[in-house]
């Protein structure tokens, strides 16, 4: 599975960015996807997840109420709604995919994109 992220940029505190992951390849498989973050000098955190059928979200205390995870199996797209941002979202935001395609098993990542909240 190959992960594409895109939808980042420049913002000013309290407004809202989305941020979108495509993925390609054998799909199916994916077990489970999610957003995580990496913030100058600091560890990448997840930032929120999702099961592959959609069905379970779960959140970092940071972007509960702020943050919303969601996934177009159809367009094979996961996004990040990012609403009401801080300086502190800062980061450059990952996608990650886990799953497996027959008896091989992956936990993929792209490239990144660089979220900047001025303030």
């Amino acid at each position: 599975v190959q992960l594409v992220e895109s939808g980042g940029g420049l913002v000013q505190a309290g407004d809202s960015l989305t941020l979108s992951c495509a993925a390609s390849g054998r799909t199916y498989g994916i077990k489970r996807m999610g957003w995580y973050r990496r913030a100058p000098g600091k560890d990448r955190e997840l930032v929120a997840g999702i099961t592959g059928d959609g069905g379970v979200t779960n959140y970092a205390r940071s972007a509960r109420g702020r943050f919303t995870i969601s996934r177009d199996s159809a367009k094979n797209t996961m996004y990040l709604q990012m609403n009401s941002l801080k300086p502190e979202d800062t980061a450059v935001y990952y996608c990650n995919a886990a799953g497996c395609s027959g008896s091989v098993c992956y936990d993929n990542w792209g490239q990144g994109t660089q979220v900047t909240v001025s303030s």
